[in-house]
């Protein structure tokens, strides 16, 4: 016989409604919430997306000459 799993009578293991005890946004290592997050957010998409370009395209230059 299969056993059945009761997860309806499983209690919950946290009081928060969250997943962790600490609250949302404490498990990354960074603030959203400061003033200055939007542009370093967008300067270090900008700088890791531009990068492998640039390095393909400095490449290509520096074989030719």
């Amino acid at each position: 016989m299969v056993a059945r799993r009761g997860f309806h009578s499983t209690r919950t293991q946290l009081s928060s409604p969250h997943h962790y005890p600490e609250g949302p946004r404490s498990s990354i290592p960074f603030n959203p919430l400061t003033k200055w997050f939007a542009l370093r957010y967008w300067g270090f998409m900008t700088v890791g997306f531009s990068l492998p370009f640039g390095i393909a395209v400095w490449q290509t230059k520096k074989n030719q000459g």
